[in-house]
């Protein structure tokens, strides 16, 4: 060992460590059945062009557990690739003149160095882009076999349109009434589109969900809702004076009796019959069809309707009830006509008290309660039937069997189990995506999937894009084909990209097999992936859609699991600062926070701020970091100043996983102080002449008690990253044990043995964390394997064992002395103890002792008269 000290130097060390990586090729993967496996899995990222730190936050976290892993012995598959399709390409390719493919490969390049300057321990040998035809090809066969199973199909609905990026967006895509991507108002639009059932599959969906113990409750529960499992009725209503029926569905039959009105939606097929000779219907329904939709504006938005001059008939009572059209009537869900009862729903409410409807009462709290108060709102809670006739006084379950049973005497109702979750709308206007690979024969309207031969069906290159249509739709030299010597056309739409995301975890499985979607064996030997690191975000759009294409996978024989993620972790955004100043027009100029000089209180809060130029700046506060507020921090100027090692501790440290991070200089900087003083202490040891091993049953008490927290801190350690994972807690545990081995500065040989053993376990407990520093410390360190190759340290049972511990001792319940103790000692000999104290002496000394307490190992009461 050395015993000469060199200063910490991050940037020397760190590419030094990546090219060992590397050169060894330490973390590439292979199946071997002799091992536990452990596949650790980060959701890819989209190839923009830049890192930023929701990025780094997610993977280093992943490379933790990843790294944790590998020292507990396991088999350990960490991939990582490119969900690489998408409208950004296609916006960055008009802005810069430049193809989608060259953009995106560009950023490819670029972004894998910059993962690699993280120190990040991906098997590259993996590597997938999903742009690649190697890889959509397989997706395309895919596709072709559940068309053939009849899960795939096309319809012309009405759709989510986005007039910015002239593509359809899912139901899942918008959100507050806005497309998720740019932001903007999203329309109603009625287009062919490709759908996939993952309907077939919602029961299924729904009751895996108790199977998914280790993902968070949240995200289950999103899922669930967005599922919507309900119980209820179809029931059929005859249209008065006609021959027309309709049906609704309805969870709520209990209050039956109540119906007052029929809402329909603009396009239901009655309303078009009345349109016919209704110009003023037809252009009401005309602006509800354009109106701008998403699910979680019905609540809010104006309700307007029109009455089609249409009546139903109740089938029970025969009453005549009045047919709206209403623009929060959807026709894609349900069955695009509702049973209104204003009483007891507030949206039908509210329609009723402003179109002059009547509100009927016909449920109440209870059997003795008066009828509630409807002039101000509708009661919805579940009650008793009122005003019900043969249903009075039935509570909830009652009033829904009689009823039903009743219904589906007449033959007007069907039992029915309903869900909110749609069939996946899988269609993209758009160029930079893969093709969808269905022809339509000219000659007779017959749509068929290309052949397997002909696969994959690329892109066309060297195109035009020009944001409004796609190439695909514009060069006849694409789209126009043959198939079996007949005139064919190709489908110009283009796979949602939510589609390659459903599968890559599979396809990392043999990322390099050219016979097949993903090896079998290796499928069932890797899957499914025991922990997935994301963003909450995804909870209800790429979880969802993964857990269903893993399912249809399954159901092809491919692979034996239901489940693809067994655990999952939502790690919480990175907020900075924001800052701007107004300009003479009073324009808010952003300024990056690394370009604030900022005055703060004694308690670190900002009082005040300039930017270098002498512009006053406003602090925003703490806000997620995006380009658009200049408060995003570039990792790789992070790297650059302080170090992958620094920039990693800090992450992992300031925050727990799942909570939002608040980026802080000053806490970047106290990670690099930790680092410099773990590698000056590692120094010391050295230059002091370590040895490595003593007779441990013979240490002082001082040395057994520092030995004891070593091996507790092993303990929560392994716990906190392992089970827990509360990352931050165990590095505060590591940092709580260095603070006391640095008051140990003995240089016998008992204390250096003991420091070596401390330091020893220290840089492997770390090395998850912050690798590259620990690579090296464990070499200074003299240790002759390679730290990648260890094992993670296990607490010694008998150093967990105390030798003394420290018991207190109160008088009529104050403190009033401590004593140390043999853990060992019987209850009289500790009460013994305690009443000898000198401190204690002072307060029973002539008094009368009544009673004594004790509470093993921490408490003797003594109580005196």
């Amino acid at each position: 060992m050395s015993a000469i000290k060199v200063a910490y130097n991050p940037q020397e060390i760190e590419p030094a460590v990546q090219k060992y990586w590397e050169d060894n090729q330490t973390f590439h993967a292979t199946e071997d059945k002799t091992k536990e496996k452990y596949y650790c899995l980060v959701m890819f990222p989209y190839p923009s062009g830049r890192l930023h730190m929701g990025h780094v936050r997610n993977y280093t976290i992943g490379d933790v557990i990843a790294r944790y892993n590998r020292l507990l012995g396991k088999n350990v598959l960490a991939p990582i690739g490119w969900d690489a399709f998408g409208m950004p390409a296609e916006n960055a390719a008009i802005k810069n003149n430049k193809q989608p493919g060259e953009w995106t490969y560009s950023n490819i390049s670029y972004m894998k160095q910059q993962l690699k300057s993280l120190g990040l321990s991906y098997d590259w040998a993996r590597e997938i882009a999903t742009c690649r035809p190697e890889y959509f090809k397989w997706e395309q066969k895919f596709f072709a076999e559940l068309f053939k199973k009849g899960l795939v199909y096309k319809k012309v609905s009405t759709v989510n349109w986005c007039p910015v990026d002239h593509t359809v967006l899912a139901n899942e895509q918008v959100e507050d009434g806005c497309c998720w991507r740019c932001g903007h108002k999203v329309e109603l639009r009625e287009i062919p589109q490709w759908y996939l059932k993952i309907t077939a599959y919602a029961e299924e969906l729904l009751k895996d969900l108790d199977k998914l113990e280790g993902w968070p409750e949240r995200v289950r529960t999103m899922q669930k809702n967005w599922i919507g499992r309900s119980e209820g009725l179809d029931i059929t209503f005859k249209v008065d004076g006609s021959d027309d029926t309709f049906t609704v569905y309805t969870t709520r039959p209990d209050t039956f009796m109540g119906i007052t009105y029929i809402s329909i939606a603009a396009n239901h097929p009655l309303v078009k019959k009345c349109c016919d000779t209704n110009a003023e219907l037809e252009a009401f329904c005309a602006e509800c069809r354009k109106q701008k939709f998403a699910e979680a504006d019905i609540s809010t938005m104006e309700k307007k309707g029109m009455a089609t001059g249409l009546y139903a008939i109740h089938p029970i009572n025969g009453r005549k009830v009045p047919i709206y059209v209403a623009n929060f009537v959807i026709m894609d869900y349900g069955t695009g006509a509702v049973m209104s009862v204003p009483g007891h729903d507030q949206r039908d409410y509210e329609f009723a008290k402003k179109y002059g409807i009547d509100i009927e009462c016909v449920i109440k709290e209870s059997k003795d309660s008066a009828e509630p108060d409807l002039s101000k709102q509708a009661f919805t809670e579940h009650g008793v039937a009122c005003n019900s006739g043969e249903f009075d006084g039935m509570n909830f379950e009652e009033a829904f069997k009689a009823i039903a049973d009743k219904l589906e005497k007449m033959g007007c109702a069907k039992r029915k189990v309903n869900y909110r979750l749609r069939d996946w709308c899988i269609s993209r206007q758009r160029y930079w995506g893969a093709p969808i690979p269905v022809l339509t024969i000219d000659e007779t309207g017959e749509m068929v999937c290309e052949k397997e031969e002909n696969l994959p069906v690329k892109l066309p290159e060297n195109v035009k894009i020009d944001g409004v249509v796609s190439p695909l739709k514009t060069d006849e030299s694409w789209y126009k084909t043959t198939f079996d010597g007949k005139s064919a056309t190709r489908e110009t739409d283009t796979f949602d990209t939510f589609m390659e995301s459903s599968w890559y975890y599979a396809r990392y499985c043999s990322a390099r097999d050219d016979k097949q979607m993903f090896d079998k064996d290796a499928a069932n030997y890797w899957l499914p992936v025991d922990q997935y690191i994301g963003g909450i975000e995804h909870a209800v759009l790429h979880l969802l859609y993964a857990r269903f294409f893993f399912k249809m996978l399954r159901d092809a024989g491919m692979v034996n699991s239901d489940e693809p993620f067994k655990r999952l972790l939502c790690q919480g955004m990175v907020l900075a600062d924001a800052f701007y100043y107004l300009d003479d027009q009073g324009t808010k100029n952003w300024v990056n926070p690394l370009d604030a000089i900022t005055t703060r209180d004694d308690k670190g809060n900002i009082i005040s701020a300039v930017d270098k130029d002498g512009h006053e700046l406003h602090h925003e506060g703490m806000i997620k970091m995006s380009k658009s507020k200049a408060n995003g921090i570039d990792p790789e100027e992070m790297v650059r100043m302080y170090g992958a090692d620094t920039v990693r501790l800090f992450m992992m440290f300031a925050s727990p996983a799942e909570l939002t991070l608040e980026w802080r200089q000053s806490g970047v900087e106290g990670s690099q102080r930790f680092l410099r003083k773990l590698w000056n202490q590692v120094q010391d040891l050295i230059v002091d002449g370590a040895k490595c091993t003593t007779d441990v049953s013979k240490l002082p008490s001082n040395l057994k008690k520092i030995r004891h927290q070593l091996h507790v801190t092993i303990e929560k350690v392994t716990d906190d990253i392992g089970r827990r994972q509360t990352f931050n807690t165990a590095i505060a545990a590591i940092m709580e044990l260095l603070n006391e081995a640095a008051k140990l500065n003995a240089k016998d040989e008992q204390s250096l043995a003991v420091r070596y053993e401390i330091y020893n376990n220290v840089v492997l407990m770390l090395y998850p964390i912050v690798p590259h520093i620990c690579f090296k410390l464990w070499e200074v360190l003299g240790n002759t394997t390679k730290l990648d190759e260890e094992r993670w340290p296990e607490a010694d049972k008998s150093a967990l064992t105390k030798d003394e511990i420290t018991v207190v001792v109160s008088v009529n319940g104050k403190v009033r002395g401590r004593i140390n103790i043999d853990p060992n000692l019987d209850e009289q000999s500790v009460i013994n103890i305690a009443t000898s104290n000198a401190d204690v002496q002072k307060f029973i000394d002539g008094k009368q002792i009544k009673k004594t307490i004790y509470v093993k190992g921490r408490l003797v009461n003594i109580v005196v008269a």
